[in-house]
């Protein structure tokens, strides 16, 4: 059996081999939701209320993507960790277990979020209007659960086996897909919101069969087995605990949408949530070549700790470090230059597109801060350091932004206090995380 060694050739060479697709493959993943929220903020007749409706979606679906997390993420990093020390069963195992994770609780979040989506919904902020759009989305959309988070989650097996190409087009035969049939369902079919929900879906199936196939076929170095899907309790905790980071990330992120929406709906109205819909989409997309450099720099992390190359690890965390902070600085620029164009992309409605430029300034000040927590935040997940992890995310955005999205427009800011709360934790939470990991880590790998 013929293993990709990122203990050889330069370490920054490997993250950025990593990488490279990675960010290719996160962009086209991002073609599911974003390209939806394109199309579906240029639907005549509906002024801003269908993002509006989008966007109160968006906590089901981040809650989505935080179980995809705890279980994928989770399991990602011990298998690079595994196949560091030649241990291959133990490797198989954690596959397999991860599989079944994923799928067993795809089907209970279905469940809930399906028939539980209307009160969940109203409690989010939906008024009479935008609850009709919301609804629309989601109750295709949440029946696509199993293919997303499989395919999403057991996609970085594939990865840190050293087939990021593979993992590349695991999402791009998905995206094409979706591209195709989101004009046809939405505008052809005139199905508009709920097309946009059946094109992703079809697309998700998609993606989802092909890491099935790669997985479980020759060409894979380590694949799922049967024998290795019946879940092991302790194994089962190993993965969570990892991947509980991710998880709360994700987790306080829709937190973080909830109580933004709800905010936003009190003092700024349905436009404002609107708007925070389209500075979301914004945000995934700059932030994903400096989540792509991070998501490739774990297996090479995790790869040379298991190893004992700890020098190897120091260069690593450096070359993330230097090149997240670099890109991040230019994504600010871009945000100060163009605001319009920005808002411009997801909709024709003058005055979102106005009010909104101003709010996108001040959501994205200082970006560069979050640099720090993504360093940080992958050093310590790629390392085994789950507790260190877990508390930087509820930090960064329970402890910090929450209360601040709360009490920040009581005290004259109104609607502004909301998307002011994001700068501020990225400049406390990133700093705190990258100092801690700094000082617990990076400088105790130079002596061990």
């Amino acid at each position: 059996m013929q293993f990709t060694d990122f203990s050889k050739g330069k370490v920054w060479q490997n993250i950025v081999a990593q990488s490279i697709p990675l960010v290719l493959a996160q962009l086209i993943q991002l073609l599911y939701n974003v390209v939806d929220r394109i199309y579906i903020g240029h639907l005549p007749g509906t002024d801003s209320m269908a993002l509006t409706g989008i966007g109160l979606a968006f906590p089901l679906t981040t809650l989505v993507a935080a179980f995809t997390f705890l279980f994928g993420t989770g399991g990602t990093p011990l298998f690079s960790i595994a196949r560091g020390a030649r241990q291959e069963e133990r490797a198989e195992k954690i596959l397999g277990n991860t599989c079944s994770l994923l799928f067993y609780s795809s089907v209970v979040l279905l469940l809930f979020c399906y028939f539980l989506r209307a009160p969940i919904l109203y409690l989010f902020g939906a008024s009479a209007d935008s609850y009709s759009y919301a609804d629309a989305y989601l109750r295709i959309y949440l029946l696509g659960t199993p293919f997303s988070m499989l395919s999403t989650g057991l996609n970085g097996f594939i990865n840190a086996q050293g087939f990021p190409r593979i993992g590349m087009l695991t999402t791009l035969l998905g995206a094409v897909l979706n591209l195709a049939l989101d004009p046809v369902f939405i505008f052809g079919l005139h199905m508009g919101v709920g097309g946009a929900a059946l094109a992703t879906v079809l697309s998700q199936s998609v993606s989802c069969m092909w890491v099935l196939k790669f997985l479980t076929g020759k060409r894979a170095l380590l694949r799922i087995k049967k024998v290795h899907l019946r879940i092991e309790r302790k194994l089962a905790g190993e993965i969570a605990a990892l991947g509980m980071p991710g998880f709360i990330m994700q987790g306080t992120n829709c937190l973080v949408q909830v109580v933004c929406n709800a905010t936003l709906k009190v003092y700024g109205g349905d436009l404002y949530v609107g708007i925070m819909t389209v500075i979301n989409s914004a945000r995934e997309i700059l932030s994903l070549p400096v989540i792509g450099i991070t998501n490739g720099a774990q297996p090479v992390l995790g790869y040379n700790y298991g190893a004992k190359e700890y020098e190897k690890v120091r260069q690593g965390i450096r070359f993330t470090a230097i090149s997240g902070i670099a890109y991040t600085l230019l994504a600010w620029l871009l945000v100060i230059v163009s605001p319009h164009l920005l808002m411009s992309v997801f909709t024709e409605d003058t005055a979102m597109i106005e009010t909104g430029a101003g709010a996108l300034r001040l959501y994205f000040f200082g970006y560069f801060f979050m640099a720090f927590q993504f360093t940080g935040q992958s050093a310590f997940t790629a390392l085994g350091y789950s507790r260190h992890a877990i508390f930087f995310s509820l930090l960064r955005k329970a402890v910090i932004v929450v209360p601040l999205t709360l009490l920040l427009p009581k005290f004259g800011s109104g609607v502004n206090g909301v998307f002011l709360a994001e700068p501020v934790s990225n400049a406390i939470g990133g700093l705190a995380c990258f100092v801690t990991m700094y000082f617990a880590l990076y400088r105790k790998l130079k002596s061990a």
